[in-house]
Formats: structure tokens, sequence, C-alpha cells
């Protein structure tokens, strides 16, 4: 098997002592044995004051642990004896909601241990625009959403180390996907330029950042993810990293579904990209009873005899209902013909539907009992049809610009927390994903930490990255002129041209039948 080659290395060396006829320092002594190894270094501060008495004492047998900056390789610490199998490392997804670190041994390529937790940035408003207003022009505003990022990477650091007793400062690298904004609070820069004109970044291209000067407790270098423009970030990057869709000959699409929706369509001669927003519906996030993926949210649904059937996670009782469950029930009220083709609840259908009052409006509309004490209101129908609408619109508008056929696309991955929990036929029902055979549509999960951790243990990696954004020509969705018209049209369950959806199509014909 090929050795692992990442962005840190732990090299054991076995060297002669000092003596009369070779009086070379011990740095010298260092450097020179891992020239022999084809390892051209430098020194770090805290490496050189570990040099006496750790080098005697040690008998002159030591593991040097190395990072790489961007340019060279340095020598972060020195351990004595043989140490090389206790080498660590970070792969980091910064979502504006949710945070999920993974360890990594860099000498075997091993998964040690997984964390997730909420984004503490979620203190200054659940949606990023409302924390890039407060932090705009304030530097400490800006700083208090600095520091909430950076307690959010350090709880998980924590609770890593209960997990795996391996401490903060054993970690030699560690590799953050996140988009533009997410970036520019990690190392506190005043990110409204990302929504202002021109959107020319402060940084697109952080690079290598000492984990210490980010005020994290890790002793080797932070890699960021560099991203291509305002809405397209590392996380996208990483993405495609992880697929491997730049590689291949046959064309792809990619697709991270999310509050905001993030494509690229492909392969090894081309990438087209763009980002829109796709909206909080997909979280749970503006329905009533909607949640984020947690114990007690409703993951499926299916409507039988007049009788809903829920599954939910962690088989609790249903405490909501999330973005998986939301298109299952969306699907199952469209085939049964509880709501019509413009997502309107049918009240004659089922004594489930009644007029209810919105807590959230005070407002009396017309709701779905989905489970007791649950509803799902005709308003959360309508913004969640006006989600699903902006994601198809965005391959739909994709394809039409690069002039690629739905045929042409050999595989349609399916990336994020959302997309990977979804359920193909639901999404294919409702219009959301295009009617295609089903095994073409592929789950991927979460991209952005798959290629933080592909990264991490390949540092040829990083040329890819450049090949990558050399690749990507990127549209601005928010400046195609008939994009809202294009929506309108998407805004029909499954869309207003039925032929686009034949599958679908067929199956109300059957219903129709029964």
């Amino acid at each position: 098997m090929k050795p692992i080659s990442g962005l840190s290395r732990k090299i054991f060396l076995k060297m002669n002592p000092p003596s009369e006829e070779d009086c070379r320092s011990s740095q010298a002594r260092i450097l020179d044995a891992l020239k022999k190894k084809g390892i051209s270094a430098s020194f770090s501060a805290a490496a050189l004051r570990q040099l006496y008495p750790l080098c005697e004492n040690a008998g002159w047998e030591v593991t040097a642990s190395l990072g790489w900056n961007g340019a060279l390789w340095e020598i972060l610490y020195l351990e004595a004896g043989d140490t090389e199998k206790s080498h660590y490392g970070l792969a980091v997804d910064l979502g504006s909601t949710s945070v999920y670190m993974r360890v990594l041994n860099c000498k075997s390529g091993e998964t040690i241990e997984e964390a997730s937790a909420y984004n503490r940035q979620i203190a200054f408003g659940e949606d990023i625009l409302t924390r890039i207003f407060y932090a705009k022009d304030n530097p400490a505003h800006l700083d208090e959403i600095r520091r909430a990022t950076i307690r959010t990477l350090t709880d998980l650091l924590s609770s890593l180390r209960d997990k795996t007793g391996i401490a903060p400062s054993e970690y030699l690298s560690m590799v953050v996907s996140g988009n533009m904004t997410m970036i520019h609070f990690l190392i506190g820069l005043d990110p409204f330029c990302i929504f202002q004109t021109p959107y020319a970044v402060r940084s697109d291209a952080p690079g290598f950042l000492r984990g210490t000067d980010l005020d994290l407790p890790i002793a080797g270098y932070v890699y960021c993810v560099p991203g291509k423009a305002n809405y397209l970030g590392g996380d996208i990057i990483s993405g495609i990293l992880a697929t491997g869709i730049y590689e291949e000959d046959k064309i792809s699409l990619f697709f991270d579904v999310g509050t905001n929706g993030e494509l690229a369509v492909g392969n090894r001669s081309f990438l087209l990209c763009g980002a829109g927003a796709a909206g909080p519906a997909l979280e749970g996030g503006v329905v009533h009873t909607g949640m984020r993926a947690a114990p007690g949210a409703v993951e499926s649904v299916s409507l039988v005899n007049g009788e809903f059937h829920l599954k939910t996670i962690d088989d609790k009782v249903p405490a909501g209902i999330c973005g998986s469950g939301i298109v299952d029930l969306l699907s199952e009220l469209f085939l049964n013909g509880w709501i019509n083709l413009q997502g309107v609840l049918q009240p004659e259908k089922s004594s489930l539907i009644s007029i209810q009052k919105n807590p959230d409006t005070g407002m009396e509309e017309a709701a779905v009992c989905y489970s007791s004490g649950l509803y799902f209101y005709q308003s959360d129908i309508r913004e969640f049809i006006n989600t699903k609408a902006a994601a198809a619109t965005m391959i739909e508008y994709m394809l039409h610009a690069s002039g690629i056929r739905l045929e042409d696309i050999d595989t349609f991955y399916m990336a994020g927390a959302f997309g990977a929990h979804i359920h193909k036929e639901s999404a294919i029902n409702i219009g959301m994903y295009p009617d295609v055979e089903r095994d073409r549509i592929c789950p991927v999960g979460n991209t952005s930490l798959e290629g933080a951790s592909k990264l991490l243990l390949n540092k040829d990696l990083l040329t890819d990255i450049d090949r990558i954004l050399d690749l990507m020509s990127y549209v601005q969705f928010g400046a195609v002129d008939n994009f809202v018209e294009m929506m309108q049209a998407a805004s029909a369950l499954p869309h207003t041209d039925g032929r686009r959806y034949p599958s679908v199509m067929k199956k109300l014909r059957e219903k129709v039948r029964e």
C-alpha cells in the first residue's frame, strides 16, 4: 500500500551523538537526517527550545513532527523515541448551522472519531445575513462572532478528547471547509463584501494559517479550502474534490442541497457552477412544526387508506418534521389528491384537513394534521414549494446555460445532510429532482467533510484544487433575467409542464383508476 503523504508528517530519526570529529549542532543533525529521507525543513521556535535536553535524554533517537505551511515543511515539535503511529489530524465542515469535526490517523488513514455541534454563531442570528449585519463595520461585534466560531471548534476538540484521549496539542494539521462567510468569520474578516456589489471578498484563498494565530490549541497549521466567488466557497470545492467529477470524462451534476444551493455541472474539461438561496424550509426552518434532524423528528411519511404512517429519528414520539419528512409528506399529499397541482389543500378529501390558527401568524388557514397536535399549514406548503422550485430551477437553468441535456448527465450527486436523507422518489414526485433513472441519482452525504478528509491525507490534492478552480466558471443566478419566471413554472407540482415528469404523471393516472 502506498504510504500516506498528507499535510503533516511524523519522521523517526536515529542519529549519532556529537563528537570531536562531528560537532554539528543538534539542529543541523536533525535537518541533515531529514534530508537523507528526502525532506527539507525548517525549525519552529517551539521545536528549537526542545533540543536540549530532549536529544541527549533520548539517546539521539527522536521523532520530528512536521506540518506543511504552504511553502515548506516546518518542524513543529520533537518527541523522544518512535511515535510515528501517533499521528493525528482534523477535518472540519464549518457550516452556518452545524459544524462537523473528524479525527483521522494520518499514518493509517483511519477515521478515529467524529463529533458535531450547532455553530455558536447562531446566537447572533439564525440566518447568515443577520450575523453579517451585526458585524458590519463593528470590530467588537465581528470579534464576538469570531470567538463564537472558535469556541464551537474548541468545544468539539474537548468532546473528541473525552472520546479519544487525544489532546488538541497533538494534532499536526487541520483542514476546514466552509462557505465564504464562515471562513471570513473564522479568521475575523468583515464579510459584508460578500453581499455587496462588486462582491469582491476580503480573502478567497487564506491558505495555511498557524492554529495558534486563530486561537486554536493545535500544534500545526489550519488550511482553509479556497473558494471561487462570493457564494461559491470551499465547501463546494471540497465536494467536487470528494466526488471526483473534475477527473471524469463523463458529465456529472453536483448539487449541495441546503439552506443555500450550490451547483456544479461538468467533467475534466469544464465546470459550470452557480449558487443561490434554496430556503430554510429544507431544514424545517420556516415550518411551524418543522425541526432539524434530531430525535423525534419525522423523517419519513406514507399515506395509506387515509392514515399517516410516520417514522421518526430514534423512533421517538413525533415532535416535529424535518426536511426529508416534509418532502415525503408533500409527495403523499399530492399523489393522494389532498393537495392540487398548485399545492392547495383540498379539505373535502379528509377530515384531517381543517381550518386552524397558525400560532406563528395568528391567522386562520387550512392545515393538515399529520400527527397528534402537529399541523402542516397551507403557508408551510407554499414556502416549501418555493424552495423546491428554486432548487429545480437552478438545475434547469444550469443545463440550459451549458447546452447539456438531462440524458447527457451520467450521475446526479446530491450532497449535504438533506441530500443524503431525502427519498429520491418523493423528491421526483414533487418536482424537486428531475425525472431520470433512479440509479443515476446518487446521495453522497457530507462531501464538504469528505473532501477535507481526502485533502488532509493527500498533499498532492492541493494541485487538484488549483485545477478545479481553473476549470470553474461561475453563474450568478440572481443576475439571470428570467430566473423568476422559470421558478414560477417550477412552482406547480411537479411542474407546469407535466411532460417533464412522465413517471409522476403515470402514478397520478394509476391513482385515478384505483
